[in-house]
């Protein structure tokens, strides 16, 4: 990896100029497309497995997930009577906020209507559930009222938890240097978070301008000790917004990376859960930028919006008295709250599971997973309730909180409920593959993918651990129209 790299500028002109890009590097492009479309899962065109018999299907959620099951199970169950029941007229296509918020695509490139992607045969409700009565075989809406089912997806997705952070809400980012590129409304199709992001970038260089290296800005990136949506994106904007300060966006200039300090707190003591990637950012992503501090077991608990101050819970092990029975030292887990002040603070809101599904019997009571759709993590069947089934973020299960994953979901959820509708035990497993297309600096992504037991790459050939920029050219180029085109018509 180069050190201080000025020909990421040159990169990043180059993938944002597609009619100035030479007939080479195109194909280059189009053959990662070609290829991609067979990432870690070939391409169906038709379900593997389908069902003649005339049941009725309730899916709850109109994000990727449900409308990837919806699509799926249409051609799967001929005969079913489907009703998807999800409030959004809008479609968001979310990954690709992390784009927005670094100044390279328009919050209006990720949205299109949910319309466009439902099949005409599809029962639309436009409303949202409030109750799930899975004993009785019901939902319950807030304005249709009950729906029955003989047959249940759950694709709810989660929720931000803002509030959770004393101090903190919604209508404080895009003020007093705060920032989440998370701040969106998939009911309402509004995306706020990146266009704010995006702002944010801008001010953080324009106030480095300003500083020196005596007297720099401080910048906090923060993570939570909750699950998130796309684990990824707290490093996403840490490395891109210090990018940005070395001239390296799409505003160019020069560099003043230099008049800014980073602090990244974030909870555990490792960048990266899969070793070779977390290698990857210790030994050569951090040290390129070198102003980048990272505060492991410093938990977000509260904020000063007025006086830019935040608050963080750190955990500290100390060793303790020799234990002869286990031959080990006992470890004494201490906590004290860290004042940080800061000038820009980028703050990944805590997440949940909905409501909904939480205060029903569908969640897991305990655990670290309380809350969540308490579902087998290979074949995605309520381990409870036999007809019900879950898809995308509000699955409890150890991973796959990402679209790479819900589009992995889809094939397995699908293969499963039909053989349970022809009273066969399910069989298709779900491998927990996950992928993160981790933006390290304009112009290169590492695409970290990996599954129940590690590294997953789809081209083994290519060393996963390396940032590359065809992964950054098929992340911007590719893969918004095999979203549109392939997966939400289940086609992918």
């Amino acid at each position: 990896m180069r050190s201080k790299i000025k020909s990421s500028q040159v990169t990043y002109n180059v993938l944002n100029n597609v009619e100035g890009m030479s007939r080479r590097d195109a194909l280059k492009v189009m053959g990662i497309g070609g290829g991609a479309m067979m990432m870690g899962a070939p391409v169906q065109a038709e379900a593997s497995n389908s069902s003649d018999k005339k049941v009725k299907i309730v899916i709850v959620g109109g994000g990727a997930g449900g409308i990837m099951a919806t699509a799926r199970l249409r051609k799967a169950t001929p005969n079913a009577d489907i009703t998807l029941i999800a409030p959004n007229e809008v479609h968001l296509y979310q990954p690709a906020q992390v784009f927005v918020a670094a100044g390279v695509m328009s919050v209006e490139e990720l949205k299109k209507n949910n319309s466009d992607f439902i099949p005409d045969d599809v029962n639309w409700v436009k409303d949202e559930v409030t109750v799930f009565t899975p004993e009785k075989n019901t939902v319950t809406t807030a304005k249709n009222g009950n729906i029955s089912y003989d047959y249940l997806v759950v694709a709810t997705g989660l929720q931000y938890d803002y509030e959770a952070i004393e101090g903190m809400s919604e209508d404080l980012v895009g003020k007093h240097g705060i920032s989440s590129v998370y701040l969106n409304n998939p009911a309402e199709g509004t995306a706020k978070g990146g266009p704010l992001t995006w702002q944010w970038f801008q001010e953080m260089r324009a106030a480095a301008e300003k500083a020196s290296p005596e007297k720099p800005i401080n910048v906090i990136c923060t993570q939570p000790d909750t699950a998130i949506k796309c684990g990824g994106a707290p490093q996403k904007i840490l490395y891109l917004s210090d990018d940005n300060l070395r001239g390296n966006g799409p505003q160019g200039g020069e560099d003043l990376s230099k008049n800014a300090k980073f602090s990244f707190c974030k909870k555990g003591t490792t960048l990266f859960g899969v070793p070779e990637y977390n290698k990857t950012l210790v030994e050569e992503v951090t040290p390129m930028y070198g102003n980048i501090d990272d505060k492991f077991d410093h938990v977000l608990r509260k904020i000063d919006p007025e006086n830019k101050i935040a608050t963080f819970e750190h955990k500290i092990k100390t060793k303790g008295a020799w234990d002869e029975d286990l031959e080990e030292f006992e470890m004494i887990i201490s906590t004290k709250m860290v004042e940080l002040s800061y000038d820009f603070i980028h703050i990944v809101p805590p997440m949940k599971p909905v409501d909904a599904v939480a205060n029903s019997s569908l969640g897991w009571t305990k655990g670290t997973g309380k809350g969540w759709l308490e579902c087998d993590k290979f074949t995605l069947q309520h381990r409870r309730f036999s007809n019900v089934f879950g898809i995308g973020d509000i699955l409890g299960i150890p991973k796959g909180k990402t679209g790479g994953s819900a589009r992995h979901h889809g094939p397995i959820l699908v293969d499963n409920l039909v053989s349970v509708i022809e009273g066969k035990k399910p069989t298709a497993f779900f491998d927990g593959y996950t992928v993160c297309p981790l933006k390290t600096q304009y112009g290169e992504i590492m695409l970290a993918e990996f599954d129940y037991k590690g590294l997953a790459p789809s081209f083994p050939i290519l060393d996963p651990s390396r940032p590359r920029w065809m992964w950054w050219a098929f992340d911007l180029y590719m893969l918004k129209p095999m979203y549109w085109y392939l997966m939400m018509r289940g086609l992918m």
